[in-house]
């Protein structure tokens, strides 16, 4: 099976509807370049894939064409290099270049992080320096994953809070990373709002969608919406 085959099975799961419904949510994807792969039949798919000899050749080959195919790539870098940590990092941050949506991004939930928390966190800095939107947005969602419990340092909230851009899929990973810390981590995460050190979209971003969880108690909600930066 040829990287090509490999992706004519891609093909083989399409779902036109699904295509159309998803198109929707990644509007920056040309929509020609968008199969309608649902994602539980792609992760099947992948596990297949991941046994046969072609897979690191389908890796090897980029840029991909369709949206899928970087899709399957992401989930295929966690199947194949689940044993060494640098060389996953080595072919992840050789994929990351190539990402160019917040889907395939938040995708990137590696499992093999979680035994290699230090090391990544290193890697995680750097990410967050980089010029590359999906780059970065990749190390703030790497922190809300992976760094919010047991592994939480109250010096990665600085981090997120000093990264500058005017992007837009990266202010919203900020504001999703401060709420999920205003949920995991309140005492620590809240003087960050109190003190207003966000800009003020992202800080308002960071409060609706915490007061959107379940997890906050009502107190804490009516609290957070008082610190709410009005627009003159």
């Amino acid at each position: 099976m040829s990287g090509c085959t490999i992706t004519e099975g891609l093909f083989e799961l399409k779902d036109e509807n699904y295509r159309g419904f998803y198109a929707k949510l990644i509007p920056d994807i040309p929509y020609d370049k968008i199969i309608g792969v649902r994602t539980p039949a792609l992760r099947s798919y992948a596990s297949k894939v991941a046994k046969m000899p072609e897979a690191k050749e389908f890796i090897q080959e980029l840029p991909h064409t369709y949206y899928e195919e970087n899709n399957l790539h992401g989930v295929l870098l966690s199947l194949i290099y689940q044993k060494d940590i640098e060389e996953f990092i080595a072919e992840l941050e050789r994929f990351l270049s190539y990402v160019d949506n917040w889907a395939t991004c938040d995708m990137l939930s590696p499992k093999i992080f979680k035994k290699h928390l230090p090391y990544v966190y290193e890697r995680v800095q750097k990410w967050l320096q980089s010029d590359h939107v999906y780059t970065i947005r990749f190390g703030i969602v790497t922190l809300l994953g992976f760094y919010l419990d047991d592994a939480f340092e109250p010096d990665m909230l600085r981090l997120v809070a000093n990264i500058k851009s005017e992007e837009y899929y990266v202010k919203m990973a900020v504001a999703w990373y401060f709420s999920i810390a205003l949920v995991k981590q309140y005492d620590t995460a809240l003087p960050y709002i109190q003190n207003q050190i966000l800009e003020p979209w992202t800080h308002n971003k960071s409060i609706q969608k915490a007061i959107e969880s379940r997890r906050i108690t009502s107190e804490r909600k009516e609290y957070l919406k008082s610190l709410k930066i009005k627009h003159k």
